[in-house]
């Protein structure tokens, strides 16, 4: 009965200190892309760059605690359609600055030689990312 409750204690600790340092690699990574600077010198509010980083990362940590103990938010179908413009829009931003950042498409396109194919080459990242993501929403249907 000991040996049981030390190892999930363990394994708590474990899981605890690996969730806490993989969040705080990907906060750093958001701050680090620039998407929270760029918003704020967009917006002309850099003076509140820290109140910012302090909303991304209280989202995080809020998020991951309503996913981890399947908390329920009782706000209904607005604040569902609310958040999930949201989330968009900041997945969006998100992937624009890591692709403005890491230049990932001339790269790739200049090492595979398929200047010759470009339309073709992105026509078909569309179609398959809209492909994928109608098997994903209505694969319940």
């Amino acid at each position: 009965m000991r040996l049981m409750w030390t190892t999930q204690i363990l394994l708590a600790a474990v899981g605890l200190s690996a969730g806490a340092a993989v969040a705080g690699g990907l906060f750093a990574f958001i701050v680090e892309l620039g998407v929270v600077a760029d918003f704020a010198d967009r917006t002309h509010t850099a003076d509140k760059i820290l109140f910012y980083e302090s909303c991304v990362a209280l989202g995080g940590i809020l998020g991951n605690i309503f996913y981890v103990f399947r908390l329920d938010l009782p706000a209904g179908t607005w604040f569902l359609a609310l958040y999930g413009i949201l989330a968009g829009i900041f997945a969006g931003c998100w992937a624009m600055a890591l692709a403005e950042i890491l230049n990932v498409f001339p790269v790739f396109i200049r090492r595979s030689r398929v200047v010759r194919y470009l339309t073709a080459f992105v026509l078909s990242i569309a179609l398959g990312k809209g492909l994928g993501a109608c098997l994903f929403f209505f694969q319940g249907w």
